[in-house]
């Protein structure tokens, strides 16, 4: 990014779109809500709230020589238009004692304050610098700088911002500040950030400067290189011509054009022919509508994975017609099979490839898909499993990386792994279920046509 003082004021570089027009307020809406209560209004309702919300904006931002400008007061300067993927540039200037921020997708925030210590704020952090996620959670990464890039009071700060999924990125003045880390959902903690909101200006107290407000909607592909740049340690399971080194019924799936798809009707568990216990794998797969597919993990070799293995991570179409009100939450893209239902709403639209990696450590599970965490839990705790049953493989501590195909033409590319942990050759026998009464047996014969019906 060009310094601040390069560019020709509010005129967009190429690629990106200005959202200040350098002239006047035409473009923006105002408002500071809580983005879920906002959702929850009429058509009708959100737009009288925002028709008066704007009558407050208008009082407080003005144009000023082509700058952007609030007094400290009012609503936050929102954009009508909510982003996923984005890259966003902003110009700030700041005043003693200044304190402001920039939402991504309505929630708080890339922290912009006077770093001095005669402004007061070193107790809550400001001796760090700007560019922090200053609403994560203490001790949480990217909620302080990695350093500190502020130029002194009154002279012109650049920020360049990339959010992919929840994962996000701060330089500033080109120093970088937050490196890939998750922004928190502020707005409730239990749940990850949402899957895409507007950008907001903050007000907090007095004046603040705004110019060269750009925006650059990330393509798909790109997001996914982002997210997968870090290559370190990792190595190619799969590589898009042959399923060498795989075992299981391999005749089930085909190596089409560099991926592994499994065939119509067809299914079973393939697995790459390594032990393994605690690992990272990164893989894109693409799923036909209403398609279901399974991630086998610590799969002894045979058997039903989401049932002897440590889990199935459930790969599924959540939004096919034929799936909705029927499943168990437990059953949606991403859960632990059965166990531990996924965070829904963050899958790309069907027939694209999606980006996701998992990591096992110990007994712990977490899926990140398409840059947002959607399951972080300890598989064992949960003493509820579907069916009423618990599952025999829960404790295993190794076992295969795999899929397991249900039938449908589920496919996978790019499919890499990573060793946390040595294992030995082979894997241990399951031991007895922690609890009485394994589950239902299913024939194996059967299982294609029920898994399909059960979105399993």
């Amino acid at each position: 990014m060009s310094g601040a003082d390069d560019l020709v004021h509010n005129d967009a570089p190429e690629g990106f779109t200005a959202l200040f027009n350098g002239k006047n307020l035409d473009g923006w809406i105002a408002h500071n809500q809580n983005p879920y209560k906002l959702e929850e209004m009429t058509e009708e309702e959100r737009k009288t709230f925002l028709d008066e919300k704007w009558k407050d904006a208008i009082e407080h931002w003005s144009v000023d020589n082509g700058e952007l400008v609030n007094d400290g007061k009012g609503v936050y300067m929102t954009t009508p238009k909510e982003y996923r993927d984005f890259e966003l540039w902003v110009d700030f200037k700041l005043l003693p004692k200044g304190d402001s921020g920039i939402y991504l997708k309505a929630t708080p925030q890339v922290q912009i304050w006077d770093t001095t210590e005669e402004a007061g704020y070193w107790k809550l952090g400001a001796d760090k610098g700007s560019g922090g996620l200053w609403n994560n959670a203490a001790g949480s990464a990217g909620k302080d700088p990695i350093a500190k890039g502020d130029k002194p009071i009154g002279e012109w700060n650049s920020f360049r911002i990339k959010q992919i999924g929840a994962r996000t990125w701060v330089w500033l003045n080109g120093k970088l500040a937050v490196d890939g880390s998750p922004l928190h959902n502020y707005w409730n903690r239990a749940l990850p950030l949402r899957n895409v909101g507007p950008i907001q200006l903050q007000t907090h107290g007095n004046e603040v400067r705004w110019r060269n407000i750009f925006i650059r909607e990330i393509g798909l592909e790109e997001a996914t290189q982002t997210l997968a740049s870090d290559e370190a340690g990792f190595e190619t399971i799969f590589d898009g011509k042959s399923l060498e080194g795989w075992a299981g019924p391999i005749e089930n799936y085909d190596v089409v054009d560099g991926t592994v798809r499994c065939k119509q009707g067809k299914g079973g568990t393939i697995y790459y022919n390594q032990n393994l216990t605690d690992f990272v794998a990164r893989l894109e797969f693409k799923v036909p509508p209403g398609g279901n597919n399974g991630l086998a993990i610590r799969y002894p070799g045979n058997g039903d994975t989401a049932y002897v293995g440590l889990c199935e991570l459930q790969v599924l179409d959540d939004t096919a017609e034929k799936y909705d009100g029927k499943l168990d939450a437990r059953q949606y893209h991403g859960s632990v099979y059965g166990v531990v239902a996924a965070h829904r709403g963050y899958q790309r639209p069907v027939g694209e490839w999606n980006y996701q990696e998992v990591t096992v450590k110990g007994s712990w599970v977490k899926v990140e898909l398409n840059g947002t965490l959607i399951v972080d839990a300890d598989v064992t705790k949960p003493e509820e499993h579907m069916g009423g049953k618990r599952h025999i493989g829960i404790d295993r501590v190794d076992g295969y990386f795999g899929f397991a195909g249900h039938g449908d033409a589920v496919e996978y590319r790019n499919v890499r792994l990573k060793k946390l942990a040595e294992a030995n050759p082979t894997p241990a026998e399951n031991k007895p279920p922690v609890k009485k009464a394994e589950p239902a047996k299913v024939d194996a014969a059967a299982k294609p046509a029920e898994k399909a019906a059960a979105a399993k």
